[in-house]
């Protein structure tokens, strides 16, 4: 099997790159991204391509010539890129890599990276929705995800290739860039003032441990990844201790500015799971993925906030070069 991963740069790419390289059955990794990994991968190859680059992007999948992708290159608004550059990013790693890699005539599966937002929230909206439910995005990423559903789904008829679209919980951990773990680790959080709804959570190794087993397994079709459990606004904070404040109505629109100028955008679709929450059944993943255990939301909500301890050195201590 020859894997490429797109968005190898980032967390959940570079992990899931460093589980292939585990396999025996997989014979070479090749991946790209805006930025290079942040840590170190024995046998996968890295090259650095803007995903806007349309002419080194379709060359570089061509030559490769993938039998499968593990698409990451869908990228959260405000997580590493602003929400403009994350839609352009995301449409173009989508329609040309994902388009060159098939037409190299090796391809035989794509998984790709989607999210809970291709379900939608609020009225006629199910609350804990399965892989049936309808799909009807109320945010821009929930479009983003769902029109990279789409767009493969299209790619996968034409050339016959598998698709299987991981529609993932919030991915949070202390080290994961997360939107919604930055303004969760903020001093005051703002919170619903008339309500506390649940929301799930997902660890990053979970998360990169379910595309390897459905690139393995050749698996086509959505999927719901969620971690067990949940937890709400209300809750999260309190565990973090940090302060909630109350919001309600206009107010968010403030409390959202000030958490921008605190150096935490909230863009709308965390917007929409701090007011409205976020979960879905992921039984269907565990079965049929056979990931055995999944670490609960609770247990991530732990790791966001668990931050490395700083020893001071005391005083008159000499540093040695």
């Amino acid at each position: 099997m020859r894997v490429l991963v797109t968005g190898m740069g980032g967390e959940l790419g570079t992990r899931v790159a460093q589980m292939l390289e585990e396999r025996p059955d997989v014979s070479e990794i090749a991946g790209f991204d805006f930025v290079p990994p942040r840590r170190r991968l024995r046998r996968a190859t890295f090259t650095r391509i803007d995903p806007r680059d349309r002419d080194r992007l379709v060359a570089f999948a061509t030559d490769f010539a993938p039998t499968a992708v593990a698409h990451f290159g869908v990228y959260e608004p405000d997580s590493r890129m602003s929400p403009r550059d994350a839609a352009n990013a995301t449409e173009a790693c989508t329609v040309h890599a994902l388009g060159a890699a098939a037409r190299a005539g090796a391809l035989e599966r794509v998984v790709l990276r989607s999210g809970l937002v291709v379900y939608g929230r609020g009225r006629g909206h199910p609350l804990v929705p399965d892989e049936d439910a309808p799909l009807a995005p109320t945010t821009r990423y929930g479009r983003m995800c769902l029109e990279v559903e789409s767009v493969a789904a299209g790619i996968g008829r034409r050339h016959d290739v598998s698709i299987a679209a991981l529609r993932y919980a919030v991915v949070a951990g202390s080290h994961v860039p997360s939107p919604l773990g930055r303004v969760l680790r903020l001093p005051a959080v703002p919170v619903p003032a008339f309500a506390d709804p649940p929301f799930s959570l997902l660890d990053r190794d979970d998360a990169a441990r379910a595309m390897v087993e459905a690139l393995m397994r050749g698996y086509d079709g959505p999927l719901n990844v969620v971690g067990p459990g949940a937890t709400s606004p209300w809750q999260a904070v309190r565990f973090g201790g940090r302060v909630p404040i109350p919001v309600a109505g206009p107010g968010w629109r403030f409390a959202c500015r000030a958490a921008e100028l605190c150096g935490a955008p909230v863009p709308h679709h965390v917007l929409e799971l701090l007011r409205y929450g976020r979960t879905a059944d992921g039984s269907r993943a565990i079965d049929e993925l056979e990931l055995g255990f999944v670490r609960p939301t609770q247990e991530v909500l732990a790791d966001l906030y668990e931050w490395a301890t700083v020893t001071p050195l005391a005083e008159g201590t000499r540093r040695v070069a």
